[in-house]
């Protein structure tokens, strides 16, 4: 099944070194399964890597057991949906990939937020 992105095109990868996605296939896809809803992509910074470390999932520290090789800035990455929501609240949610941030979102944010968002290298 072809799901699409916010844009409304084919949904594309979003990375895959290192890879991401709730079924660690590089993409941010939208699955009943996935209660984290794993379906922003965002290119991480250092400020929302500690934020969220603070919050308590470190995406830093590498977990080799998990297959985890830990998140550098810049790296590209499927966030949950609520953390993003609270990170950009907090006034630190990293850039969005529109292309590779899954059209489920939408129920949630709108298409103005998420552009305002939008990293401009992608």
């Amino acid at each position: 099944m072809t799901q699409q992105n916010v844009l409304g095109t084919a949904l594309q990868t979003c990375s895959t070194d290192p890879t991401t996605g709730y079924l660690r296939d590089g993409d941010c896809t939208a699955l009943q399964r996935d209660p984290g809803r794993h379906e922003v992509c965002a290119v991480v910074t250092e400020e929302f890597l500690q934020y969220s470390k603070r919050q308590g999932n470190d995406l830093i520290t590498p977990r080799p057991d998990l297959d985890f090789p830990g998140l550098e800035p810049g790296d590209r990455w499927c966030l949950c949906l609520p953390r993003w929501e609270e990170a950009r609240e907090a006034g630190v949610a990293p850039p969005v990939v529109l292309e590779a941030t899954n059209e489920a979102v939408l129920d949630t944010l709108d298409i103005e937020t998420l552009q305002s968002y939008a990293d401009g290298s992608a």
